[in-house]
């Protein structure tokens, strides 16, 4: 499935903006997302019309699985953070702050909280992980309550938060219309990438990623609880849980209910979706395109090693100009009239 790889492309094609930028949410979720992407077009790649399995698919398999750990908990995080910054810049405030602390916290949500929930995912892995055929490996939960606190909630927290900081800046910003458009000037000037077009987009962006990840973990919990797991399982103790800590579940397509088959195509298709809509927020704007044709400049000149073209020579202006008589044959004076001067010297 060529999905994920064409995702991972026009993420790429948006990132020289965004690290000009420096915006440390929108570089976190290209990052999350590419990462996303890479693993799991590679998942579909050794995992075509077969659930097979050997030693370095399985270590394979256990770096990928972390990753979608991350990145679940790491996409929702990243859309806080910047749902933060934008609700700073509609009420007014400092849209970067320099304090330590304000720094620490989008760090630890766009990366830290991430790697932490990877950390502690092998408290609710009941087993090594599990292959579905053509979609590759996933991870292996135990579900109970410890992975709801542990992997729902830290996901769907963070995204809920994202919308509500979204709703409060829409409702600022519908209200104070005018004078907003007066903060932004000033907030665009300190920062010289953020134009009003940009903002909206990032709203929108934030908005959506903030909605679209409230709903797949939802559908992925109710998937939990309703699909082939049975509900809730007891966790009882550390032994209990982890008694068949090797075992690699293997599912081709024909064991697997319709009701949860569906559901992992569609959380599956999910990744690559979500990498096309954000090229189509920031990969399709007057901004992208001015950097498309740079890009394609350096390219031409680094690469190609083609000349640059010379600016075009400037046309005589009035001032250019000096007055010269005109005489007939016979040395009457026919008019007095404006000729432009013969040589244009660049201004120094």
């Amino acid at each position: 499935m060529a999905g994920p790889f064409i995702a991972f492309g026009l993420l790429l094609v948006t990132l020289p903006h965004h690290w000009r930028a420096r915006n440390l949410s929108t570089l976190s979720i290209i990052a999350w997302l590419s990462l996303y992407n890479v693993t799991y077009g590679v998942n579909a790649v050794i995992w075509s019309d077969n659930t097979d399995t050997s030693a370095a698919t399985s270590i394979w398999c256990d770096i990928a699985t972390k990753i979608k750990i991350g990145a679940d908990v790491g996409l929702p995080g990243c859309s806080l953070c910047m749902a933060r910054r934008l609700n700073r810049i509609a009420y007014g405030l400092d849209m970067n702050p320099r304090g330590w602390m304000y720094r620490a916290l989008d760090i630890f949500l766009c990366w830290g909280l991430p790697f932490l929930i990877m950390g502690m995912h092998v408290i609710v892995q009941g087993h090594r992980f599990d292959i579905i055929q053509d979609l590759g490996c996933i991870p292996a939960v135990y579900v109970s309550w410890p992975s709801i606190f542990i992997l729902d909630l830290s996901a769907l927290i963070p995204a809920v938060l994202g919308l509500i900081y979204c709703s409060l800046a829409l409702i600022r910003l519908y209200r104070r219309r005018i004078a907003f458009r007066r903060m932004l000037a000033v907030a665009a000037d300190e920062s010289r990438t953020l134009t009003l077009p940009r903002y909206y987009r990032l709203m929108a962006m934030t908005f959506f990623l903030g909605a679209w990840n409230t709903a797949l973990v939802s559908l992925s919990t109710v998937n939990e609880f309703t699909g082939g797991t049975g509900g809730l399982e007891p966790w009882t103790s550390w032994g209990a849980v982890h008694a068949d800590f090797g075992y690699i579940g293997q599912f081709p397509l024909d064991k697997i209910e319709t009701g949860a088959l569906f559901c992992a195509f569609f959380l599956w298709w999910a990744v690559p979706f979500s990498g096309l809509a954000f090229f189509l927020f920031f990969g399709v704007g007057p901004e992208a395109m001015k950097d498309y044709r740079l890009n394609a400049a350096w390219v031409g000149r680094v690469v190609f090693r083609r000349a640059s073209p010379s600016p075009p020579e400037p046309p005589s202006t009035p001032s250019d100009a000096t007055f010269v008589d005109s005489f007939t044959t016979d040395g009457e004076k026919l008019s007095r009239f404006p000729t432009p001067a013969l040589v244009w010297e660049a201004p120094v």
